[in-house]
């Protein structure tokens, strides 16, 4: 359920229209299924092999080839419905859905209309300015990818590449519950979240594994509450599909442009046509594709080569009892266990290998001290020369070195910071750098004394000032430091400054 602590975001509106409009959107997200192998054969998924080298007889809907189900994927589609808090269905089917495209060789498409794998779930969006909404999703179903069709290799002919066929999708239907660009991109930036901690989707919108379908309507202030209250759509604009969406940045940008232009239609006293379109980035624009399809238009009916799905709950009780710890559940761990501020228990938990990178460094040390390492100097290097935790040259028992270092008193955190880069760029062990580069902090109250004292002899008039203004005696913290080359104890400098100034 929603946690109540949340406020509900308030509902996008369009800046610049006559009458206040508010937007109604719903997703069609297709995840590519993470499995070796097809969805009814034991062609490859790899990706950027070469063309048609992944395809098996019956992707190539050679005569008299027939389907078998690839368990695997069924586990994903059940375990991507568990971790979405959605019902399972013990029982669903396949059905063909007719159209005809080149990259199709069957000339349908396998699918499930009618009696999906995965019921009715939830997905609860959190916003960057601590408001929150509950998505809900309608539906999972299975079904198979098509083919690619590739049109800028020749001026006078296309070629298809059947590789991508027969690969398993999850296409995750979600209600119409989703009010701003903003919040459409937070929804998959959430939905890829879950998904890679479940290991059921790579979430690689730039290889086309998680791509979403759009539909955008809008409405006046009140309308959606009515639809809310009723579950009846006339109370909502007619919608419009923006089709093949691979990036959240063109999704929001597509939202907007789709928007205005219904806007402008319906204040010219115009009407919505019911249609599917593209966004076109280049032009900031979207474009009529083809008229929206009904599913009477596909001529869907049960596969005759595919008896029902069958599964027992036993089944999907062992699935669910070996699902990892999910974002929201790992993110209320953070925060508990190691003091974490809900915005950076949100940034350790975004990507599954930085909450495990974390983790690691945090365990048995001070999380507060571990989380501003890991966030500050980690991230912020990383996202400087454009690299994920994934390709980090510091391992977490690197850094882990550096803040056991720091706890112990052995440097400072100035040192620290120096001891981090030579260690970012040339590697080694924290421990190690330190005793050979001579690199450990001075704690020695005598040497610290001696080095101070020469300073107050060398300065009456600075000691003066300082006695009459004791913040003046950061100067002579300064100075100790400037002498001791930074290596002096900063907490044992000011309290011995302290004592000798009077302040």
């Amino acid at each position: 359920m929603l946690d109540l602590t949340y406020e509900m975001p308030k509902p996008k509106t369009i800046a610049g229209a006559k009458h206040d409009w508010e937007l109604v959107i719903g997703m069609e997200v297709h995840a590519q299924v993470s499995s070796n192998a097809k969805l009814f054969s034991g062609a490859s998924t790899q990706f950027g092999a070469e063309p048609n080298s992944n395809v098996a007889f019956v992707d190539a809907a050679m005569p008299g080839m027939l389907p078998v189900i690839n368990e695997y994927c069924v586990e994903q589609a059940v375990r991507t419905g568990l971790g979405l808090k959605a019902d399972i269905n013990l029982k669903s089917a396949f059905d063909r859905k007719n159209y005809f495209y080149p990259d199709l060789p069957q000339g349908y498409q396998i699918s499930q209309l009618y009696h999906p794998i995965v019921g009715e779930g939830e997905v609860l969006v959190e916003m960057g300015d601590g408001t929150a909404r509950m998505v809900r999703i309608e539906r999972i179903h299975m079904e198979q990818d098509a083919g690619k069709s590739i049109h800028d290799m020749d001026p006078h002919m296309s070629f298809v590449d059947l590789n991508r066929t027969g690969v398993c999708l999850m296409e995750i239907v979600s209600r119409p519950d989703i009010r701003g660009p903003e919040e459409a991109a937070a929804y998959i930036a959430k939905l890829r979240q879950i998904m890679r901690y479940l290991g059921t989707c790579d979430g690689n919108m730039q290889n086309g594994n998680l791509r979403a379908d759009v539909n955008v309507s809008i409405c006046l202030p009140g309308a959606y509450e009515k639809y809310q209250e009723t579950q009846d759509f006339s109370h909502l604009g007619t919608r419009c599909e923006i089709k093949n969406m691979n990036s959240m940045r063109f999704i929001q940008q597509a939202i907007e442009v789709e928007a205005r232009r219904q806007i402008a239609i319906v204040e010219a006293g115009g009407k919505i046509d019911q249609e599917t379109r593209l966004y076109d980035p280049d032009k900031g624009e979207t474009r009529s594709m083809r008229s929206k399809e009904e599913a009477h238009d596909y001529r869907y009916f049960p596969d005759p080569d595919l008896l029902p799905l069958e599964i027992e709950q036993a089944w999907v009780d062992d699935i669910a009892a070996k699902l990892p710890e999910l974002p929201d559940d790992k993110k209320a761990r953070f925060i508990a266990e190691f003091s974490l501020t809900d915005y950076d228990a949100s940034v350790l938990t975004a990507e599954v290998e930085s909450a495990a990178y974390f983790e690691e460094v945090a365990k048995g040390r001070n999380g507060k001290l571990a989380a501003n390492w890991v966030i500050n100097e980690l991230f912020g290097r990383l996202k400087k020369e454009d690299h994920d935790i994934t390709e980090s040259p510091v391992s977490p028992a690197q850094l882990g070195g550096i803040i056991d270092l720091i706890s112990s008193d052995a440097i400072s955190g100035k040192i620290a910071k120096d001891l981090f880069e030579i260690v970012y760029t040339e590697g080694g062990d924290p421990v190690q750098i330190v005793e050979e580069r001579g690199m450990k902090q001075v704690t020695d109250t005598g040497a610290i004394e001696a080095a101070l004292d020469e300073i107050i002899i060398a300065n009456p008039a600075q000691v003066e000032k300082a006695k009459v203004n004791p913040k003046l005696a950061g100067w002579f913290v300064g100075q100790v430091m400037k002498a001791t080359g930074g290596k002096a104890n900063p907490k044992a400098v000011n309290e011995l400054v302290s004592k000798k100034l009077g302040s």
